[in-house]
């Protein structure tokens, strides 16, 4: 086996799309070398892989990498058509529910989110997102959980797009003191924290609690406001994630999102809280 025969994510679990994306691309790759009438020993060999990695690829098992899509498209003599599947081959690395979230928070001019149990996806390090998702039950595969921690990551690129949305989080403070990965995981966690905290688009709060009024006690919302003026909002539960459109359930959400922010700690006050609970970690 080449060293990269490892880098490529195991594909049995490919979601809706994703799967038939896969397929495609699968096929695709096997008609062209048998067109160009290389065995699959022959094709590893040309472009540095094992005979087993491009029998996986071919039979849908795993993802190629960019890397192998490039060199089989050189090998080949494709033309370029196998290297222009690397868009969707990326798309498809990551769970559908993880690509339909972030093609709207790419649209986003604006995004507010209160979190009621764990730091919000867009503020979490990788190590902490791994333990998160580690810990699911039922239990992920470790495919799984690297599938879903990619996805968790890359959704984290609208925090240097150009132009910059506007992004507001408020955190309970247990999401800043519950040891998730254990205390070294956290300590990190804090320090990103105040990291992204401190970028000019960033505000982040945090709802104490001690707090004696909190509109927040239905549970964790997102409310998310898109380039073409549109309004939407998004409600977690158990194992529904739901979209709201509706304008007038919209607007019940931003009401209490706007009153959570009005309760919490402001941001400088959060930014001294954060360090505070930092220094007891």
């Amino acid at each position: 086996m080449a060293e990269n025969d490892g880098d490529e994510w195991n594909g049995p679990d490919l979601e809706d799309d994703s799967g038939a994306v896969m397929r495609a691309v699968s096929r695709q790759i096997k008609l062209w070398r048998e067109a160009a009438g290389m065995t699959q020993t022959e094709l590893g060999k040309a472009i540095g892989y094992g005979e087993d990695m491009v029998s996986a690829v071919e039979r849908c098992r795993r993802l190629p990498s960019p890397e192998f899509l490039d060199n089989a498209d050189e090998a080949l003599g494709a033309g370029g058509r196998l290297s222009a599947m690397k868009e969707d081959v990326r798309e498809a690395r990551y769970p559908k529910k993880v690509r339909d979230l972030a093609k709207l928070e790419a649209k986003a001019v604006e995004r507010g989110a209160y979190g009621d149990h764990n730091i919000d996806g867009l503020l979490q390090t990788e190590e902490y997102a791994r333990a998160l998702f580690a810990m699911r039950r039922p239990a992920f595969s470790a495919e799984e959980v690297d599938r879903y921690v990619a996805g968790r990551m890359a959704r984290q690129a609208i925090l240097e797009r150009n132009p910059a949305p506007t992004l507001t989080f408020v955190q309970e403070e247990v999401t800043l003191r519950r040891p998730l990965g254990g205390r070294m995981v956290l300590r990190r966690q804090l320090e990103h924290l105040l990291e992204v905290a401190r970028l000019r688009n960033v505000a982040l709060q945090v709802m104490p609690t001690a707090c004696e009024e909190h509109a927040g006690m239905a549970g964790e919302h997102r409310v998310l406001k898109l380039n073409d003026g549109t309004t939407l909002a998004s409600t977690d539960a158990q194992l529904t994630n739901r979209l709201i459109s509706d304008p007038k359930e919209v607007q019940v959400i931003e009401l209490r999102y706007g009153m959570i922010r009005s309760q919490a700690l402001t941001p400088r006050e959060s930014l001294a809280f954060i360090e505070k609970v930092l220094g007891e970690t």
